[in-house]
């Protein structure tokens, strides 16, 4: 149950000036609003104090403790809409630090300057555009979680050394996320509709996230859009890439425990975890959107080429292949998981026109969208 400092529930309200506001803390147990705790997985407590921001624009948040890979600050940005009880939380793309090269490109930093420049550009396209009527999301509360950890949002360490890159990294996005639901769970404590989604290293992100995201505003479901981060078997992730993932970011303590196939002994078993979501949360619909030679996750799955010591991209063939099993063998478990692939080699679709203009098989990636937030997930293209 949700309750606040006194025990009753918490309150989000619109002031005549527009201000939206959480009127006191909230403290989320084995349960969610309205809801049996038997239901729900039992799990720590979530508590923080609401979130107050203007109306319908966009509003940077600092989150006290939550840092970069280089160490500096950051936090979230929001956009409350006091007339919805519907939430969605998009955690951004942007690379992956786990080697000389790949660490060159990741952000290292982001704080209000950088979210201030993206508000008034990327935050007003593709998910975020609240003037699209095809949007299904367009008149939802949004909260956007900056992508600056280099980790695909799911480190748990501290000074880390990158082999051959950088030093004294701070791989803690998984613990920056736990931060953002202390203040994001307490704002919408009656919540009747919850997504979450990312892109690319937010894909990935929202995937390993999800289960305390799930847990956090349970016995509501939570859906889940992956867009562009596939977790496919170790025929096509390598187990030495992933095994050299788990070791730098500190994947044990992201992990649960209970998906014991989730970590296998030659490294591999990331792809496991989807048996174990579709067990524990078999009541939330879940996406994947993908290309079906994905220039940029080929590259980076690349890094697993000869046991990890070349990099040679996935060809569009194989790439292709990794998705038909990932669909066939382990999305096709729950008829809540859909798939919507696009022949193309194109890297995400969330942002930009592309949202709105992607078209396969006379299925517009809206409209299919819209039905698995409607809770009926479909199976679109190859």
């Amino acid at each position: 149950m949700i309750t606040g400092a006194g025990g009753g529930p918490v309150a989000v309200s619109a002031s005549s000036s527009g201000v939206v506001s959480a009127t006191t803390s909230a403290t989320v147990g084995s349960g969610g609003a309205g809801g049996s705790a038997a239901a729900c997985p039992s799990t720590p407590p979530i508590e923080g104090p609401g979130i107050s921001a203007p109306a319908h624009q966009w509003t940077w948040i600092p989150i006290a403790g939550a840092v970069c890979r280089d160490g500096s600050p950051t936090g979230i940005g929001v956009r409350l809409n006091p007339g919805s009880t519907k939430l969605y939380v998009y955690l951004e793309g942007g690379g992956a630090c786990f080697n000389a090269a790949t660490c060159a490109i990741a952000l290292g930093s982001f704080g209000q300057v950088e979210f201030a420049s993206w508000a008034g550009t990327v935050g007003l396209t593709g998910i975020f555009d609240a003037t699209q009527v095809a949007n299904p999301v367009q008149e939802w509360n949004a909260v956007y979680v900056p992508y600056c950890s280099g980790d695909v949002h799911a480190g748990d360490v501290s000074g880390a050394a990158v082999p051959g890159g950088p030093t004294g990294q701070d791989f803690l996005g998984y613990e920056n996320i736990a931060l953002y639901l202390q203040r994001i769970v307490a704002t919408f404590p009656d919540a009747s509709q919850v997504l979450l989604t990312g892109i690319s290293a937010g894909g990935f992100g929202a995937a390993f996230n999800y289960d305390r995201v799930a847990a956090a505003f349970c016995p509501l479901p939570v859906a889940l859009l992956d867009d562009s981060g596939p977790p496919m078997s170790d025929a096509y992730l390598a187990p030495c890439l992933q095994k050299q993932w788990r070791g730098l970011w500190n994947l044990a303590g992201v992990v649960p425990a209970a998906c014991t196939a989730c970590t296998e002994p030659s490294g591999g078993g990331i792809v496991n975890y989807v048996s174990y979501l579709n067990e524990r949360w078999p009541k939330s619909p879940k996406g994947l959107i993908s290309s079906t030679q994905d220039a940029v996750i080929s590259t980076f799955f690349g890094y697993g080429t000869d046991d990890c010591t070349a990099s040679t991209p996935l060809s569009g063939a194989t790439y292709a292949a990794g998705l038909q099993d990932l669909r066939a063998n382990y999305l096709a478990a729950s008829p809540l998981w859909g798939t919507y692939f696009v022949d193309s080699i194109t890297h995400t679709y969330l942002l930009g026109p592309g949202f709105y203009t992607t078209t396969v098989g006379g299925e517009p990636l809206t409209q299919w969208v819209a039905d698995l937030l409607d809770g009926h997930p479909g199976n679109i293209g190859p």
